[in-house]
């Protein structure tokens, strides 16, 4: 029996459009099939994704890049044990843990304007890698502009909820959190920002504001830092978040 020759991966005629975008098109094909090549990049992408959501803060660097700013650093755990129970229990992922709160009772300050928090969430590896660039370009406007800064706080097994009770526990009138996004096939690091004004437990996403995909390959640090640093000044100017206080940075200056 003679064996047909394999038929040649057939380029995808869409193909240059893959220099503007991450997305996965333009493929090509073989066959009924996408090619060996982008079937590989598939299964190795989803794998990065995995790790990404079971990945762990590196505390020790993390802290080391975080001494420049000349900030207290208060460390706080969720009710959340471990990654398994943080994973299939999102609601202990969003209360402190019974020994967080006397922990954040000894590092209270009075009255600050914001609390930063960095929190792993579902890609601690976006916090490793980028969390620190951010606060080194966001930290010394906010400190310029006057605004009283509360210890940063480094929060294991969170949900993005847990902001509220730390800042309602700190007396902070707006919470920041920086927060590892859920990993995506195509950014298995990318960082999300959650700005919060009047943070108490009970509050729903409607009453935050989102900057996501805080990445080189995405939002660029200066970038992120410089609208986040004019939400900040407008949440706290206008004393609300969320809903009504919409992205006009381009259009306010």
């Amino acid at each position: 029996m003679t064996e047909l020759p394999a038929e040649p991966a057939a380029p995808d005629p869409w193909a240059g459009l893959r220099a503007f975008t991450a997305a996965r098109i333009a493929l090509g094909r073989t066959g009924s099939s996408v090619p060996l090549r982008e079937a590989l990049a598939f299964r190795l992408a989803h794998a990065h994704a995995r790790d990404a959501v079971y990945s762990a803060l590196d505390l020790e660097p993390l802290l080391t890049a975080l001494q420049p700013l000349q900030l207290p650093v208060c460390r706080v755990r969720s009710q959340a044990p471990d990654r398994s129970q943080y994973l299939h229990r999102p609601d202990l992922g969003r209360r402190l843990g019974v020994a967080s709160g006397p922990e954040l009772a000894t590092h209270a300050t009075e009255a600050p304007d914001i609390v930063l928090i960095l929190a792993d969430g579902l890609s601690a590896e976006a916090v490793n890698r980028h969390a620190a660039p951010v606060l080194a370009l966001l930290v010394p406007p906010l400190q310029r502009a006057g605004f009283r800064l509360a210890p940063i706080v480094v929060a294991e097994q969170a949900r993005v909820a847990l902001s509220d009770e730390i800042g309602a526990a700190l007396g902070a009138r707006l919470a920041l959190m920086l927060i590892g996004e859920r990993p995506g096939l195509s950014a298995p690091d990318s960082l999300g920002a959650y700005l919060t004004f009047g943070p108490r437990p009970g509050l729903t996403d409607e009453a935050r504001n989102c900057v996501s995909n805080i990445r080189p390959e995405g939002l660029p640090y200066p970038a992120a830092a410089d609208k986040l640093q004019w939400l900040v000044q407008e949440a706290l100017r206008r004393q609300l978040s969320g809903v009504p206080l919409k992205d006009e940075m381009d259009l306010l200056g």
